[in-house]
């Protein structure tokens, strides 16, 4: 034991003078996880706001309730910024500019010919370089849409049972399409909680990362055996009176330690600098000690398989890469379904991040995941043992 862990510490004074394995270990996966969070992450979480422009050539009630009801609410709430222009002509120049995201554009008449039964459109003028944007702006203007036709459809019926017609003397259009638009609606949304909370886009995007880079940060361990061999301080290993058990032993322990520091190292600075919110700190830890054994033997079994340092190299970078874009690191690939909801089970991502968002209700949530990643930490272990002693040989 001794020397195994006399190997390790070398091992790790090395890779602390290597600074690829701090840039792999530390540097890049943060990086990566508060640029993801900045582009991705707020659109998707709410947090980015959208500049509008609204261009009333109108000028009715509808127009004016447009503008009131549904877009000012949305300004109120930080959500998006609003601003008048004159005419089409003016929105479709600052759109064009890129001074704003989108323009509503009301045409003339608008008022009375929904009023009257028939049809009219909004105008959503979008910025070329704002997709999303145009899209949100999209959205907004369909659903005021379908709310007016719902008012139409509404009127209509009350018309008819009153004996009324659009037409008819003495029927107030704009009292009956008042209670039309007063009828609140026969089904509304309910959240309910479910038993396992989804994470939030900043700590999905922080946890992603430090997986996805936690197999090609402990292979600098596993690794450093067949530079050895390369460089044949191997035989000087096998020469000294050490167990070969320690010489494998001391690698396995220098991933071990690499891997659980990097973990906890990105688990405290995204926590501090980007504001993750990962869990209960007992069921980090849990998740954290079994993703590493889990890693740590899938590294060692691509390890035995490897004849020559660059060709390690390469097997590691592929099976990280592969097995990482699988586990839903970058994306929840389980929502797509069928058979690739099914593959994404068998790697130690999918049970980290699982486990990840069941330590959002409690700690001992996280042990069924916690559980997962054991079983394959054992089968990729005993694989690895048993391919073991090639790698030992010089």
């Amino acid at each position: 034991m001794r020397a195994a862990v006399t190997i390790a510490l070398k091992d790790l004074r090395q890779r602390l003078r290597d600074r690829s394995a701090l840039l792999i270990a530390l540097v890049v996966p943060l990086a990566l996880a508060g640029i993801l969070n900045l582009t991705i992450g707020q659109a998707a979480s709410g947090d980015i706001s959208f500049t509008f422009a609204v261009a009333d050539e109108d000028g009715g009630q509808l127009s004016a309730s447009f503008r009131r009801n549904v877009l000012a609410p949305l300004e109120a709430d930080g959500l998006i910024a609003l601003r008048d222009a004159a005419s089409a002509d003016e929105a479709r120049a600052w759109a064009e500019s890129g001074t704003i995201d989108a323009a509503f554009v009301l045409p003339a008449g608008f008022t009375d010919a929904v009023t009257g039964g028939g049809g009219a459109g909004i105008t959503v003028i979008g910025n070329i370089d704002a997709p999303i944007g145009t899209q949100v702006a999209a959205s907004i203007a369909g659903a005021f849409a379908e709310r007016l036709h719902a008012v139409q459809l509404a009127t209509a019926a009350m018309l008819a049972a009153s004996g009324g017609s659009g037409g008819a003397a003495g029927v107030d259009l704009a009292a009956v399409a008042a209670r039309a638009a007063a009828v609140p609606p026969p089904a509304v949304l309910e959240d309910a909680s479910a038993s396992r909370r989804e994470l939030d886009f900043t700590t999905f995007y922080a946890a992603g990362m430090a997986v996805f880079f936690l197999l090609f940060t402990v292979q600098f361990g596993l690794s450093s055996l067949v530079d050895e061999r390369r460089d044949a301080t191997l035989l000087r290993l096998l020469a000294a009176p050490i167990p070969r058990g320690s010489i494998l032993g001391g690698k396995v322990l220098t991933s071990l330690v690499l891997g659980t520091a990097s973990m906890v190292t990105l688990f405290v600075a995204s926590s501090l600098l980007l504001g993750a919110r990962w869990g209960a700190p007992a069921g980090v830890a849990i998740l954290i000690v079994a993703g590493v054994l889990a890693a740590t033997g899938i590294t060692a079994v691509t390890a035995t398989l490897a004849r020559t340092a660059e060709q390690g190299g390469s097997f590691q970078s592929i099976v990280a890469v592969v097995l990482g874009m699988l586990g839903g690191t970058f994306f929840p690939v389980e929502q797509a379904g069928g058979v690739l909801a099914s593959v994404t089970r068998v790697t130690p991502h999918f049970w980290f991040m699982r486990g990840l968002a069941d330590a959002q209700v409690g700690v001992a949530n996280v042990l069924p995941a916690a559980a997962a990643l054991l079983v394959i930490a054992v089968a990729t272990s005993a694989v690895a043992a048993l391919r073991m002693n090639r790698l030992a040989r010089p």
